[in-house]
């Protein structure tokens, strides 16, 4: 017991010592860690789409943050991470390279689970010693999704595709990260259409991917 209280006390002195000797100046590292979750929505569907019910995405990950000046308010961030999404959606999969506008069909969902390669250009008004701040995070996010999986019931029959192949595996969108302390609004817009060379009523289908949430950042 008497060791556990030693190693207790210069455990806490290491780490005072280590908060103590960073001034303003020093390079620091900062926002490692995220955590975040969002509302999304399907944009740009073909006409006729029926209107969705509430769909929604995690994310967790690591960024390596990269100080651009000697205060280390003003970074790059590059990193790794999981996302999980699970849409309502108003579209059906026929078979593996058709689709087609799900008005018939109940239940229909799309879960996905991605790889995500965040790259940021990151502003903050911390230093070596604040923890609460402002900060302005801005970028793209890369997207490899290493699988999908369509579900849906029509006339009591439940019916489900995984993998298919006109569905779009890398997309790239612009986020964006504003806020103060704990709290951060998130925006995500994607740039890269969900699915690939495919048509429905002659009109090429062009839907991408929008999140509005929040995001937690962890040193």
């Amino acid at each position: 017991m008497k060791h556990l209280f030693y190693i207790f006390i210069f455990t806490c002195s290491f780490c005072y010592a280590q908060i103590d000797s960073l001034k303003i100046g020093d390079k620091y590292l900062e926002d490692q860690l995220y955590l975040g979750v969002s509302y999304d929505l399907m944009l740009n569907q073909p006409k006729g789409t029926p209107s969705t019910s509430f769909s929604y995405s995690l994310s967790v990950g690591y960024i390596r943050d990269f100080p651009l000046n000697t205060r280390g308010n003003f970074a790059l961030g590059a990193g790794l991470g999981y996302g999980f999404n699970s849409f309502n959606h108003g579209i059906q999969v026929v078979d593996e390279n058709t689709i087609q506008i799900g008005n018939d069909v109940s239940s229909n969902k799309l879960r996905l689970h991605n790889l995500e390669i965040p790259i940021q250009i990151r502003w903050r008004t911390s230093d070596a010693v604040t923890y609460s701040f402002w900060r302005v995070y801005a970028g793209v996010k890369m997207t490899y999704n290493f699988s999908n999986n369509f579900s849906y019931n029509l006339n009591n029959n439940a019916f489900q595709f995984s993998n298919i192949p006109i569905y779009n595996r890398f997309q790239t969108g612009l986020d964006l990260s504003v806020g103060y302390g704990t709290f951060n609004f998130y925006m995500y817009y994607g740039l890269t259409p969900v699915y690939k060379d495919v048509m429905i009523n002659n009109e090429s289908v062009n839907s991408n991917i929008i999140k509005l949430g929040l995001i937690f950042y962890i040193l």
